[in-house]
């Protein structure tokens, strides 16, 4: 098998981790030797409810029972598309209710770029340095590293940027301006959050010059912040909130909001101003739907905050040199790449499933599922601690 996945399947980078996957349940993922890995990641912050949980598995398999795909999107009604584009618009803002559901957070981004320009009939966006919203062409497009983005140039016109959290970039954002993409907490960037009100004052800049303000929940969004999502820490409400990632509950998903006169923009001149063939898949709308009642039913949300407490005591060691982010979106940092790169490899050896970010080259991925035991935890930062011992008696 490990031979055919590398002749067969295209890969993502020269080194994948190549672990043969068996099975997966809980926060737990078995290889085809039946070795055990606490997960730490849970699929870069998707899995929300962990592996295979009951409540997602038999929604989708009573929607199995019914019908698959049957039509493209919006031509017709089907149930679990509709009753989870409800309770979203239940959990947020009343600005924010109506939900367009694709396959993908890039694709979401993408919807997202399509409206802003479509609402405000402007062409320039706007994101942060050191963004990551995706790796389609439109969402590369975003993306401030010449490195990742100059072999598939050229790519969208007039995206300019400013950097996180600085409040005199903020005058950039001009009348030109169509839309302002934001991640709420920076994600490849280091889980960087927004300070000072920062988010508010963007949202209040791009109301002066009647731009909007896109929000990126794709990692934080879904209940990881304590919050269902992170804008909501933050005093700051998007004209635009995209997700997927967590919502689909280890299933496909991707999703834009905004108001009703925002989206219908899209709809008419032209007709299908976006369309796709998948989005709001019964199947993967009823696993969406699922997850996200069981996180607004159960105390998972606020239990979040109180595991983040939980890693941040039990991983101090001199070779973490700070913890970012909120809730149980974390990133451990160590003084240097070549540490982490070793941890998080041993980690693996040792039954334990940590992961990278995309730009923060010193930081370690803590995103585990929300349902993952205060005992589980405790077991996996045992691991962290006991690695770093090993790394700190080598280099001293």
């Amino acid at each position: 098998m490990k031979s055919d996945f590398f002749q067969y399947q295209a890969q993502t980078s020269p080194h994948p981790l190549a672990v043969e996957i068996s099975h997966a349940e809980g926060s737990y993922i078995y290889d085809t030797n039946n070795k055990a890995y606490l997960d730490f990641v849970a699929g870069v912050s998707a899995c929300s409810l962990g592996h295979r949980h009951p409540r997602v598995v038999n929604a989708i398999k009573k929607q199995l029972d019914s019908y698959l795909h049957v039509m493209v999107y919006g031509e017709y009604i089907q149930e679990t598309a509709v009753e989870l584009s409800k309770l979203l618009a239940k959990h947020l803002p009343a600005s924010l209710e109506k939900t367009y559901l694709v396959n993908s957070g890039t694709e979401a981004i993408e919807g997202a770029i399509k409206l802003a320009r479509r609402s405000t009939q402007r062409q320039e966006i706007i994101s942060a340095h050191n963004a990551y919203h995706g790796n389609t062409l439109g969402s590369l497009s975003l993306m401030d590293f010449e490195e990742r983005k100059a072999p598939f140039k050229p790519l969208l016109p007039r995206v300019s940027h400013i950097r996180f959290n600085n409040e005199d970039d903020l005058e950039l954002i001009t009348e030109k301006t169509a839309g302002v993409i934001l991640e709420t907490i920076q994600g490849g960037a280091g889980f960087i959050e927004p300070q000072n009100d920062y988010l508010a004052k963007v949202k209040k800049r791009c109301e002066a010059v009647g731009a909007l303000l896109i929000l990126d929940e794709i990692q934080p969004g879904v209940g990881r912040t304590g919050k269902l999502f992170g804008f909501e820490n933050y005093n700051c409400i998007p004209d635009v909130l995209v997700t997927g990632k967590g919502l689909g509950g280890g299933m496909p998903i991707g999703a834009f909001t905004a108001s009703a006169k925002l989206m219908d923009t899209l709809s008419d001149n032209p007709k299908m101003g976006h369309i796709t063939t998948f989005g709001g898949h019964p199947v993967i709308a009823a696993a969406a739907l699922a997850t996200l009642q069981e996180i607004t039913e159960s105390d998972l949300m606020a239990e979040a905050l109180v595991k983040e407490q939980l890693f941040r005591k039990h991983l101090k060691h001199p070779l973490i040199t700070e913890i970012r982010g909120k809730g149980l979106m974390l990133a451990a940092l160590t003084p240097s790449a070549d540490i982490t790169n070793e941890l998080v490899l041993e980690a693996q050896n040792e039954g334990l499933i940590l992961f990278w970010l995309l730009f923060e080259t010193r930081a370690i991925r803590i995103t585990p599922p929300l349902t993952i035991s205060n005992e589980e935890i405790i077991k996996g930062c045992g691991i962290v601690i006991a690695i770093l011992n090993k790394i700190q008696k080598r280099i001293q």
